[in-house]
């Protein structure tokens, strides 16, 4: 089983640690949809007795990342694609929101970490397996919005209902670019500092809604990623 281990977090205990690690790993598709996994194996891979593992993977299987399949077995769960369609329907209307707002007011120090956020998504470009790195900023560039509107709790909310969003949107990025969506970010950030609120619509719309139908090639027949979804 492969699952990049890293240091605890001050703080992290156990079950902490255990949920963090093993969540990177499913969101990252390192560990990947439908895959079989075990609680030895990941408390061994932890250095962690099996009770907080078997919490952790009670906390997953809540969120609908593991599935326990009776006299089976534990598996990663694959991509619903209607759980995607859910999570893009509310992230277009709350992020349609959230920057209307920020054209409104958005704290300068806010704007700084947007556009500084952007300039490390530019330096990706052209650079090959950095599309998790990108992923991970792209996350931090829309927390950003949501931090300058104190509506930090939102984005969580956002966050815990598009598991299997981000996995879809990560597969695509690794299959065709992120150039495309660096350049809607740039968009998103000149709106909220023109307080251009006319143009929101059209690049949420642009960003959330019309990458979905590239999507379909992902779970096509001849698909090397057929077996990653429901």
């Amino acid at each position: 089983m492969i699952l990049t281990v890293t240091k605890r977090l001050s703080g992290e205990n156990n079950k902490d640690y255990a949920y963090r690690i093993i969540k990177e790993g499913i969101m990252s598709l390192e560990l990947k949809p439908g895959q079989a996994i075990s609680e030895i194996e990941l408390a061994e891979t932890l250095n962690l007795s099996r009770t907080p593992i078997r919490e952790v993977l009670a906390k997953l299987r809540e969120e609908n990342l593991v599935v326990v399949i009776p006299q089976v077995g534990t598996y990663i769960t694959k991509i619903e694609l209607q759980l995607v369609k859910e999570a893009s329907f509310m992230r277009f209307y709350l992020e349609q929101e959230i920057i209307k707002q920020s054209c409104d007011s958005f704290p300068l120090e806010n704007l700084f970490e947007l556009k500084k956020n952007v300039e490390l998504q530019k330096a990706l470009i052209g650079s090959k397996g950095m599309e998790r790195d990108f992923h991970k900023l792209d996350n931090n560039f829309h927390l950003t919005i949501f931090q300058g509107n104190k509506m930090e709790n939102v984005w969580a909310a956002i966050t815990r209902l598009s598991t299997h969003y981000n996995r879809i949107r990560l597969l695509s990025e690794m299959k065709y670019s992120f150039e495309k969506a660096i350049s809607e970010h740039e968009t998103i950030m000149d709106i909220i500092e023109n307080k251009e609120s006319e143009r929101v619509e059209e690049i949420v719309r642009k960003h959330i809604l019309e990458p979905m139908p590239l999507w379909a090639s992902l779970f096509q027949e001849g698909s090397p990623y057929l077996n990653y979804f429901k």
